[in-house]
């Protein structure tokens, strides 16, 4: 049975930081290509990061970049995601996902639709 599993969401204060990790089971992880993906409430869903299996390449949404850092561990089947800096927009529930990509560019690692496997996601809240 695929599983991902996100954890480390919780209260941030503005400026605060907070780690996310997404363990993964029931596949193989390094053939697969993973992402961070938000939700606020009442919003649709936004693409947050994306790595390649092997980490070597890295996307950030515009309003990530310089704050929010994307890692994995393939020996421990974990990604996971540094959240620097944070704004009350940050608020959302945070999902990790995997998915296999032929091509790497960021519009298609930034689609949705493009991942196979989802987690139940993370609430992470962003107030003082």
């Amino acid at each position: 049975e695929v599983q991902l599993v996100e954890s480390g969401g919780g209260l941030a204060q503005p400026g605060g930081s907070l780690r996310l990790s997404c363990a993964a089971s029931g596949f193989t992880f390094d053939d697969y290509a993973m992402s961070w993906v938000r939700q606020a409430p009442g919003k649709g869903l936004e693409w947050v990061s994306a790595l390649t299996w092997n980490g070597g390449s890295t996307n950030y949404a515009e309003s990530m970049k310089g704050r929010f850092t994307i890692s994995r561990d393939n020996a421990k089947n974990t990604l996971y995601l540094q959240m620097n800096s944070l704004k009350p927009e940050d608020a959302a529930v945070y999902y990790c996902a995997a998915g296999t990509f032929k091509f790497w560019n960021e519009g298609t690692v930034a689609d949705p639709d493009n991942y196979n496997y989802w987690g139940q996601g993370t609430q992470v809240t962003v107030s003082s």
